[in-house]
């Protein structure tokens, strides 16, 4: 009976989330402004509409290939890149409860994206969200570009791609909860989650119109070519967020909680950086010199906070560690995801070398002076990671990288050069601010809803004996 309450729990909160937000969807479809008559356009719209009806866009096979390619190397990060990097880090009886977290969204938020978490991502609506109801069910999402988007490719396969990030973001958060979470409520907790963070902060960023969106249409242009805020910030503050409202494991600090396998977490760490150039360079939408840049800005940034990271462990405790290095790579990646397809190499390389010093110092000094249990430091990680790309990239922001940053925004009817300087840096600043607090309100008010329901965390026999089996009557190693 236990377990059929569960069940049926879980199945009641993915039915409220989507009534939810398909009912917050009517609302917008109803305030939308009229649609303009094509006489009341401007003459460089009118030129775009007759391009799009004369010359439609063509799929370029070599695009779609690569958009495809990406798309499996973003899924790989969750399956089997974080499961791994995660399971290796917890201890032995709560290993299958740690993989099941990511494992799980995979089937989650898939159906998510489905029924309405494209539409809210990337539907027209208003500077917050999408129209929960223009691609409900992927509704028009077929072989079609979507020429606001990605002109070279069926628009299924944008939407196959940005799936990708959304399974993957509150996977992350799950390293923060390890050990300790109620499985029913960190699955309530995810899908309202990825349905009232994600979503919406995936449109203010990158859909059209959205309100941070610098190329299509927005209000404030901030820059992030991969995730810095919707993916990484959103995951790195909701992870402390959780941390503090969870508690502590038992026994933290004072008992020794190693990793049980750390070769898992290698072969994890490996996985995630090859799928990182999906991630990144996947995120130009073609197979041109802008990939080719992200590329290499991503493997340069990785290798050189490992580096960083290595160099001060070294220093400050007398030797390097393994799991240290590991860790210095993910800060980089992570670091250089928003800039990835705006630096030059060399700024790439710095970008990298301050990612493995403030990282390393977050992770075992920040950390220990406020005394939360981030079980993983996803924040010290991924959030302190991206909030310190997403500032330098206000300095470091490059049109030679990318010449689009010279001639798209527009303010007062006139274009902005968006190039590295005090303005952009403020611009930066404004989404960094706009998604730590609202992912940290947000997930305080859904952790709160998810107690009330469920009750957060296990009850201190069945965290004794291990989630794998008190959660899931499995054990990960049957002697």
């Amino acid at each position: 009976m236990r377990v059929y309450h569960k069940l049926c729990s879980c199945i009641i909160a993915y039915v409220f989330a989507v009534l939810m937000v398909i009912g917050v969807g009517g609302r917008v479809r109803a305030a939308e402004a009229p649609v303009l008559s094509l006489t009341a356009l401007t003459m460089e719209q009118r030129v775009a509409h007759l391009e799009r009806v004369v010359q439609p866009p063509e799929i370029n096979s070599g695009d779609n290939a690569w958009i495809l390619a990406s798309s499996a190397l973003v899924l790989m990060m969750t399956a089997p890149g974080l499961i791994l990097f995660y399971g290796g880090l917890v201890r032995g009886k709560n290993v299958l409860g740690t993989m099941m977290h990511s494992l799980v969204l995979m089937a989650v938020v898939s159906v998510l994206w489905v029924a309405y978490g494209y539409s809210v991502a990337f539907g027209g609506g208003n500077p917050w969200f999408g129209d929960p109801s223009q691609y409900f069910f992927l509704r028009g999402v077929g072989n079609a570009p979507n020429a606001d988007y990605a002109a070279t490719i069926p628009q299924q396969s944008f939407m196959l791609f940005q799936m990708m990030f959304a399974i993957i973001t509150p996977a992350l958060i799950s390293g923060a909860v390890a050990e300790r979470i109620k499985f029913s409520a960190y699955l309530f907790f995810v899908v309202l989650w990825v349905s009232l963070v994600y979503f919406p902060l995936a449109h203010m960023v990158w859909g059209k119109g959205g309100y941070f969106n610098w190329a299509l249409g927005g209000t404030v242009p901030v820059l992030d070519f991969a995730g810095g805020t919707v993916v990484h910030i959103s995951s790195g503050v909701s992870a402390l967020v959780c941390a503090l409202m969870l508690g502590k494991r038992l026994g933290y600090p004072g008992e020794p909680m190693p990793p049980h396998n750390v070769v898992l977490s290698l072969i994890g760490t490996g996985l995630l950086w090859v799928g990182w150039f999906g991630f990144n360079a996947g995120s130009a939408l073609t197979a041109g010199g802008l990939a080719t840049s992200a590329f290499a800005a991503t493997h340069f940034s990785a290798s050189a906070a490992a580096l960083s990271w290595t160099s001060v462990e070294w220093a400050m405790k007398g030797r390097p560690s393994v799991l240290g290095a590991a860790s210095g790579m993910v800060a980089g990646l992570a670091t250089i995801t928003p800039a990835s397809g705006f630096v030059t190499i060399p700024a790439a390389l710095g970008i990298g070398m301050v990612a493995g010093v403030v990282c390393y110092v977050a992770v075992t000094r920040l950390k220990s002076a406020f005394g939360y249990d981030d079980s993983l430091d996803v924040f010290g990680v991924h959030g302190v990671g991206s909030i310190t790309g997403m500032l330098l990239l206000g300095w470091l922001a490059s049109p030679e990288v990318n010449p689009m940053l010279a001639n798209t925004f527009k303010a007062n009817g006139r274009f902005v050069m968006l190039t590295g300087g005090i303005g952009q840096f403020v611009h930066q600043l404004e989404g960094v601010i706009f998604t730590s607090v609202f992912a940290g309100l947000m997930t305080w008010i859904l952790l709160k809803l998810a107690d009330r329901l469920f009750g957060l965390r296990v009850d201190e026999d069945e965290e004794s004996l291990g989630l794998d089996l008190s959660q899931h009557g499995e054990k990960a190693y049957n002697d």
